[in-house]
């Protein structure tokens, strides 16, 4: 069996769609050595690291850009899906092409574009590009998504048949443990100032991410203990400002508790685990998820975790993390988890246990199913 991969995202790591198929990729080359799969390489990318021996990288070359990827997703990547002589075609995110020459499976991460107004394409262009990958996601001979609360989502937005998608579960890398690794935790410490003690949100800060409902549930932390527990807030700055990116400093310095609140910026995804592991608390406000893998990492680096209650977490974080309704009961439980020692360690231990329920080697399984079922 050979799969062709659409790898425009695979030199994107940071990204959701990066550590997708990077990780589910690498999980099938140990899970099926047998099987062949080829990368379909964005324009004028150049691998520099080596692949397992059953992954093949196909150079391309073409534009950049929004015009570039619609180009390269719809005429570059099935053009050499015939080259190389692929029996299927893998487009792991919402970008598939209207015709393939073999059978094309799509995964569908999320319909956020049409489900929440602020990220409606706007524009001839954008509305063209949504239409464009609503129609293609319809004609793929598969879905794969990664949650069943995205899978209804799918049916309702897309009007997709439920038993042509098929759910396959998101896991945590290896590399976010407990201990493995924490011996070294003092350097990133020293990297990145952090302080002491701290509760922490790592992630986007684009209008779903409800960093607003963070900061005003953080407020009442502050009252009484943000001199002993800041809030660290990591990941890239966007523009602020814009309608999908409100401005969250401006709102910290409007809750006054700016002098609480350190932003620390991008983080090297080799630095998360121990960002999570040095943290008394992990945040994530998010109202909207396909599955939500950082608080998952979170947890499988034992650190007990507060999110939204949101149907997505209730099925893939469980009793794993303390889920709650608004922005008083956020903050409710952030000062419960710092200074309650028995619910903390239960959190943690149930989070523990949570986080292992997932693996990747399980998402490889469950995506050979679909192909085996295809062919």
């Amino acid at each position: 069996m050979h799969i062709a991969f659409n790898a425009w995202f695979w030199s994107q790591p940071h990204t959701g769609s990066g550590q997708y198929i990077r990780s589910l990729v690498l999980a099938l080359s140990k899970l099926a050595p047998e099987l062949k799969m080829s990368l379909i390489l964005p324009p004028n990318t150049v691998l520099t690291e080596s692949l397992p021996p059953n992954v093949t990288a196909i150079a391309t070359t073409g534009r950049g850009g929004a015009v570039g990827k619609v180009w390269f997703e719809q005429r570059i990547f099935p053009r050499m899906v015939k080259a190389c002589g692929a029996d299927l075609a893998h487009v792991p995110y919402w970008g598939a092409p209207l015709s393939s020459p073999v059978l094309l499976i799509t995964s569908v991460l999320d319909v956020a574009s049409l489900i929440l107004p602020e990220y409606y394409a706007t524009g001839f262009k954008g509305r063209a590009y949504n239409a464009l990958i609503s129609s293609s996601a319809s004609g793929s001979a598969h879905i794969i998504t990664i949650s069943d609360t995205a899978k209804a989502d799918i049916v309702e937005y897309l009007h997709i048949p439920p038993e042509k998608i098929t759910t396959t579960y998101l896991a945590v890398d290896e590399m976010f443990h407990p201990k493995l690794g924490a011996e070294n935790d003092h350097l990133i410490r020293k990297k990145y100032n952090l302080p002491m003690s701290y509760v922490l949100y790592l992630g986007g800060f684009d209008y779903r991410k409800q960093v607003n409902q963070l900061l005003y549930a953080y407020s009442y932390v502050a009252q009484a203990e943000g001199d002993n527990y800041p809030l660290v807030m990591a990941g890239k700055e966007p523009d602020w400002g814009k309608p999908v990116f409100p401005d969250m400093r401006k709102y910290a310095e409007q809750l006054d508790i700016s002098e609480y609140v350190e932003w620390i910026g991008y983080v090297d995804e080799a630095d998360k685990p121990a960002l999570y592991r040095l943290a008394d608390v992990f945040v994530y406000p998010s109202m909207y998820e396909g599955f939500g893998l950082p608080p998952l990492e979170a947890m499988a680096c034992g650190v007990p975790v507060v999110a939204n209650a949101l149907d997505v977490f209730k099925e893939t974080l469980g009793d794993g993390a303390y889920l709650v309704e608004n922005a008083r009961s956020m903050g409710g439980a952030m000062i419960a988890l710092l200074i309650q020692k028995p619910l903390r360690e239960t959190m943690i231990n149930q989070g523990l246990a949570q986080a292992t329920r997932y693996t990747w080697r399980k998402t490889a399984q469950a995506t050979l199913k679909v192909y085996e079922s295809l062919l």
